[in-house]
């Protein structure tokens, strides 16, 4: 897999560029943040711990690609990434989330994507753990036999000290070779055994509505009631499939070294950790206008400062240092600017990149080239009803028309406006595709202006319907 780590620049741009359309600026910007990483490892300590990252303020209107930039990021990073609004934190004191959450979050995506790492290296050991488990029950170790005859001892046995005859041994294991090729050819998927399966327990659900700082106490009751409580086993009777997908879960949890786990995930979020703060700007205070600052929205900056210039952060897997988390901000700007935030909250966003809104060129572009294209998307989901559809260039063009004129008459949205434009024109055939006796459909031109003529001729309509 192609890591962050071993590309430059220029090389992570053109893996971003798969997958977004245009926005060269913002793409360079991010590729140089994501290379400086690199770059702040390869420095000895103790300069290494004072390299900040350099955080960035994405300005631009919604739907350009500010949030798919910033995730494909991370995916490209294998980082722990965590996207939320700023617009959800509210000032302490208040009734809401408190800013700290977030970074409490992104240990817990961190957790999950190395817990996620471990089972995939330990699966083939569950596996087979699982796979002996399940031959000890059809086929205990002790064979019947043996336990029924009387020539033979069996606390003596079970002690060691007698044996069974080495042809018996022999029989046994060739029996237990039988049933393991049985066993994997699926000879055996019709047979039910009775098994002990650990019983996953339940907590109820509480909502936590109060101060910030207690919106995580439900979270750690329920790690605390598990830990005082062992988990029950429950005796079931089901077919050998399930019980191998069963016993195999059961292996995994066994073998992983949640200490291990731990350890690495609290690493990576404290060293390659992204948080994408969607929305920044609507906690912007409006200086020039004449009314007050809503409540709160000044504190929040004041909350979120400490957490982007560097703190020290309680979760319940330990502490997380936000030293050098990259945190990547977004916002349409369109009732307040940057230089609104606070001064302090400013500075610590030293980067600065504009993102442009999106013509026609662009949106024929995003619907054609990208590996997940648009076009692609709805090609592959009628190929499941049988049904080859075509996209005419003509008729990409003139959706891609359409969508831009209904941006600039009603709400500018930028590319998700083709999401429902492209909805629009293919309702009958989604509708009706189960039932078609013609298994090609042409999307042209015409049938596109045909679909949506008196949607985009009435304005009023298509505020509704576009």
């Amino acid at each position: 897999m192609i890591t962050a780590q071993s590309l430059s620049p220029k090389e992570i741009v053109s893996e971003l560029d798969k997958y977004i359309v245009g926005q060269a600026d913002a793409k360079r910007s991010v590729a140089i943040a994501l290379r400086n990483r690199w770059r702040r490892q390869q420095v000895p300590s103790p300069l290494r711990e004072e390299i900040a990252p350099k955080n960035i303020i994405m300005i631009g209107p919604t739907g350009v690609g500010k949030t798919e930039i910033a995730r494909r990021l991370a995916t490209l990073a294998q980082s722990p990434f965590f996207k939320v609004e700023a617009s959800k934190f509210t000032e302490v004191g208040y009734v809401g989330r408190d800013v700290e959450s977030m970074i409490r979050d992104l240990v817990e995506i961190a957790i999950t994507m190395v817990k996620k790492e471990e089972k995939e290296r330990l699966e083939g050991v569950a596996a087979a753990n699982a796979e002996e488990r399940i031959l000890d029950i059809l086929l205990p170790p002790v064979s019947a036999s043996a336990e029924q005859s009387s020539d033979y001892d069996m606390d003596a046995m079970v002690a060691g000290t007698i044996h069974l005859p080495a042809e018996q041994g022999k029989a046994e294991d060739s029996t237990r070779e039988k049933f393991r090729d049985m066993l994997r050819n699926g000879k055996l998927d019709d047979r039910e055994i009775e098994l002990d399966l650990t019983e996953s327990q339940s907590m109820p659900m509480v909502e936590i509505m109060t101060t910030s700082g207690m919106e995580d106490m439900q979270s750690n009751l329920q790690d605390a009631f598990s830990k005082i409580f062992p988990k029950k086993k429950k005796k079931l009777k089901i077919k050998i499939p399930e019980a191998l997908s069963g016993l195999t879960r059961e292996e995994m949890e066994r073998l992983i070294d949640m200490d291990k786990v731990t350890k690495e995930a609290l690493k990576r979020t404290e060293e390659s950790g992204i948080i994408f703060l969607d929305e920044i700007d609507k906690v912007a205070t409006q200086r020039s206008g004449g009314h007050g600052p809503e409540v709160s929205r000044e504190g929040v900056q004041r909350d979120l400062l400490p957490i982007v210039e560097g703190s020290t952060v309680t979760t319940k897997y330990g502490m997380v240092k936000t030293d050098h988390i990259l945190f990547i901000a977004s916002g349409a700007f369109h009732m307040s600017k940057p230089s609104d935030l606070i001064p302090e909250l400013q500075g610590r966003f030293p980067i600065r990149v504009e993102l442009h809104s999106l013509g026609k060129d662009e949106f024929v572009r995003i619907m054609t080239e990208p590996e997940s294209a648009l076009v692609k998307q709805y090609v592959a989901m009628m190929a499941t009803e049988g049904i080859e559809l075509v996209f005419e260039k003509d008729g990409i063009e003139e959706l891609a028309a359409i969508a831009v004129e209904v941006n600039e008459q009603t709400e500018e949205i930028g590319a998700r406006r083709l999401h429902t434009v492209m909805e629009r024109v293919l309702d009958d055939l989604s509708f009706t595709a189960s039932d078609r006796d013609d298994k090609r459909f042409v999307v042209t031109a015409e049938y596109v202006k045909e679909k949506l003529r008196d949607v985009v001729e009435d304005r009023d309509l298509s505020r509704f319907i576009l």
